[in-house]
């Protein structure tokens, strides 16, 4: 969201992809319609400190799927012809899913290093649900700020809860995997969690 409100004044935003891999950490891929947007973001926003951290801004090396499926020459992630049009984007050879995945999974880690499973501390195993309880949010939080969801719903006398609804659990686990701990000031985080049903 911050991400959003900072760039947005530049331009039309199509998508923001921000990771939260180790190596992906602190990146993110801000999608502008038009690339005079970009252009005027970049110069604009090059070095301005953004949670006590200078940005660095440069162009992407390769053309996102939100641009691919505008001038029509998206193809869905897993044919021949995605990974191909991938490849000679990025200047690289074509190579089967799997293989491609493993060998992702070993650039990420360092020599002797475990790789990771995402767990959940003891007792915090919840089911999935298309309802996210939602903790902390700042007092100035409002409906209209949620575009795109089905529904929220503020709680009463409790203005720093709320229950977001989802189309689907899938989406809901999305959300809740990118907010969760999200800071909305420096000594404040979003506490994100399946609502119980």
């Amino acid at each position: 969201r911050s991400l959003y409100a900072l760039f947005s004044a530049y331009g039309r935003i199509l998508d923001i992809v921000a990771l939260k891999t180790i190596k992906m950490r602190g990146q993110a891929f801000i999608v502008f319609k038009e690339i005079q947007s970009a252009t005027a973001a970049m110069r604009g926003l090059n070095g301005f400190n953004f949670y006590d951290v200078p940005m660095q801004i440069e162009y992407a090396k390769g053309k996102s799927d939100a641009v691919a499926k505008l001038d029509g020459t998206w193809k869905r992630p897993g044919t021949i012809n995605a990974s191909a049009q991938r490849a000679s984007t990025l200047g690289q050879q074509v190579t089967s899913a799997p293989a491609v995945k493993r060998q992702r999974e070993e650039e990420e880690m360092d020599e002797g290093e475990v790789p990771m499973v995402p767990t959940a501390p003891k007792g915090e195993l919840e089911p999935q649900n298309r309802i996210l309880y939602i903790q902390n949010l700042p007092p100035d939080v409002t409906d209209e700020m949620y575009p795109g969801f089905k529904e929220v719903r503020l709680v009463p006398g409790k203005s720093d809860i709320a229950f977001v609804e989802y189309e689907a659990d899938h989406q809901a686990a999305v959300a809740k995997e990118v907010l969760n701990g999200f800071k909305i000031t420096h000594e404040k985080e979003m506490k994100v969690t399946f609502a119980k049903r």
